[in-house]
This record gives structure tokens, sequence and C-alpha cells, in this order.
């Protein structure tokens, strides 16, 4: 494929993923592929691919985020389509990764629906899977097939750092123990000291602080997490942040699920900036006037592009 026509690329894109694909398309100056993805009228997934794919190297953006099973099923039946008709290479774009925390057996009889998922993605014909934040790095382990892993935080602190937040009394705050080498990794970038909240889950989805390990008394924190859902986590730990002296609370993630009650746990809380990468596609009510959201498209046409030519990825780290 190295050195082969522009044309030789195709990108399509679900239903979860065309705005970030349009996106996309516009870095590679291409245009996004015709196709169709509906329903009939009993709820099962109709594909109808508008131009031929025989022999391209096909790029499918498509997250699976809610309705996740509805969005899974569609990158499932599209990549079957695409494998159908012929396609080359099948690339599943798959900016966030649904059920990526169900990775380990939590209680005896769980599931591990994680690598389930990993499984029909492969079984389904994708050659390669490109992907941001996984919930726990291990999740690679899981494919079969090659799998390249984005890194996104490198795009939330530039701005944090273009929006004048690298000052002294800057300090980077894991909101639980499993954050704790994403925090310091961003702190790194900053030259900024790091805070850990020590939390428990008395139940799913409910948080409660138990202590604050670090000097936060009159400083500006920063929260780093991979996703927030209910944004319980990050509300609790904000409100937490606040009570011990935080002069200012902000906080970001990758990848912004925003589920139940989220944003009205977010307005409420002393958050007062959260930003998040545009690796879901938010409805217009979840983007209110405390979040921002930063474009990843740039930095997935660029691994596009370099998959495509055979060239790293890794190095767009840097």
């Amino acid at each position: 494929m190295l050195g082969a026509p522009l044309s030789d690329i195709k990108i399509f894109a679900g239903n979860a993923g065309k705005t970030l694909a349009k996106n996309i398309c516009a870095n590679l100056e291409m245009s996004l592929g015709d196709m169709d993805v509906l329903r009939f009228s009993d709820g099962e997934v109709a594909v109808n691919i508008k131009e031929t794919v025989r022999g391209k190297d096909v790029f499918l953006v498509q997250s699976t985020s809610h309705p996740v099973n509805e969005n899974l099923m569609e990158l499932l039946i599209i990549i079957d389509a695409l494998k159908r008709a012929s396609a080359d290479r099948i690339t599943a774009v798959i900016p966030y990764f649904g059920y990526a925390r169900q990775d380990w057996k939590a209680r005896a009889r769980d599931p591990i629906s994680a690598r389930l998922v990993a499984d029909l993605i492969t079984t389904a014909g994708a050659s390669r899977v490109l992907t941001m934040d996984l919930h726990s790095a291990q999740l690679q382990g899981f494919f079969d097939i090659p799998l390249d892993h984005l890194v996104g935080q490198g795009l939330l602190s530039k701005y944090f750092i273009q929006n004048g937040y690298k000052t002294e009394d800057l300090v980077i705050v894991a909101p639980d123990v499993g954050s704790v080498k994403r925090a310091r990794s961003m702190a790194t970038k900053f030259n900024a000291p790091i805070a850990i909240i020590d939390k428990r889950r008395p139940k799913a989805n409910v948080m409660e602080v138990m202590n604050i390990i670090g000097d936060i008394d009159g400083k500006v924190c920063i929260m780093v997490d991979d996703m927030i859902d209910t944004a319980g986590t990050i509300c609790q730990g904000a409100i937490a942040l606040r009570d011990q002296g935080a002069s200012k609370v902000l906080a970001c993630c990758s990848h912004g699920v925003l589920s139940g009650p989220a944003i009205e746990w977010i307005m409420d809380s002393p958050i007062e900036k959260l930003v998040m990468l545009d690796t879901i596609e938010q409805p217009p009510e979840n983007l209110c006037s405390k979040i921002i959201q930063v474009g990843v498209s740039e930095l997935f046409a660029s691994a596009i592009s370099n998959i495509y030519t055979h060239h790293s990825v890794s190095k767009l780290f840097e």
C-alpha cells in the first residue's frame, strides 16, 4: 500500500461518529463515504453502502457510546457489510470504546464484557482498531488484531497551558487511586505537584471521599480522569477540594459519557470548567456553560494517514 493513491482510502461513519468523521475528512481534504445506516420497523439495523469499496483501505468511525448496544451493533454490521463488499482492509476507528470498564471479574460469575466486545469486532471482520484512551491499557491485549492506542492527554494539557493555567499555584488531582498514573503524567507537563482523593464506593455510581492526600490549600486544582459518566466522582471530589481550601477547581477528561444526572450535578458543583475531548458526540442539552470540548479530529486524521502510509503512529505522542 506504500505510495498508493489517496483514492484508495475510504472513510465511513456510523450514526455515533458522523460529526467527528466529517472533521477528520476535512483534515485529510477528502469526502466522507456515502452510506445510509437506518432502522427497520422492528429496530434491526439496515446498512446501505452507496459506493464501491472493493480493494479499498476503509476506516469506519463509530464510538460505542449511548445507546451503547445500538451503536455497537451498528459497528459490527457495517464492518460485516464492508467485508462482504470486498474492502481490502477495515480499520474500526472507535474514539470511545464502550464496555471498557468491564475488563475484569469484580465478583464471582461476572462476565468480562470488554473481551467479548473485542472478539465480536474481530469476528465481524475488522483488520485493525484505532482508539483513544482506553479505560485500562491492558485492554489492548484483548484484541487478536493490531490496535493503535492514541493518547488525548496532550490535547487537554495544551488547552490549559494556552489558557494560562500553568502557574506556581497549580496542583493536578487524581480523583481516585486508579487515576494517579494519569495525573502524574499530566503534572509532568506542568511541572506541578499532584494530590490524590482517597474514596470508597459503597455501591455502583456512588462515591464517598475519605481523605485528600497532598497540599491543595489555596491552590488551583485540575482533576483529570479518563471518562466522566454520572459525574459523581468528579463532583464529590470538587466539593471535597473546595471544602479543604482549594481556590479554584477545574476538571478534564477524555470521554464525556455524561449519563443520568451528570449535567445537573456538574452545574451544581464547585467545578468552574470541565474540559473534555469530543470523542463522544454530545446532544445540545449536554453542552452547558461549564463544558468546553477540545477537538480530536486532527490527531485521528494524522493517525489514519500514518496507518495508511505505514508510518509510525507513536511519533504523534511526542
